[in-house]
């Protein structure tokens, strides 16, 4: 892999499922330019849960605990 998983399983799929709502809600609720945007927004979270790696959280050094492989 390019990437060192820096997002444990639990907020993996948290984010996955908070994302999938969001985007759907912004589409509904708002529609328009900025449903658009919150939409693509939240896609960007559900890629990090899908990916385990969040390039904000490995800039502020994140990083998870080797021994508890989640």
């Amino acid at each position: 892999m390019f990437y060192v998983k820096n997002v444990p399983t639990w907020e993996r799929v948290l984010r996955v499922v908070l994302g999938l709502i969001v985007a759907v809600a912004a589409l509904a609720l708002l529609g328009g330019v900025w449903g658009t945007v919150l939409a693509l927004s939240a896609a960007g979270i559900v890629a990090s849960g899908l990916f385990g790696f969040c390039p904000m959280c490995a800039m502020v050094g994140r990083r998870l605990d080797q021994q508890r492989k989640q």
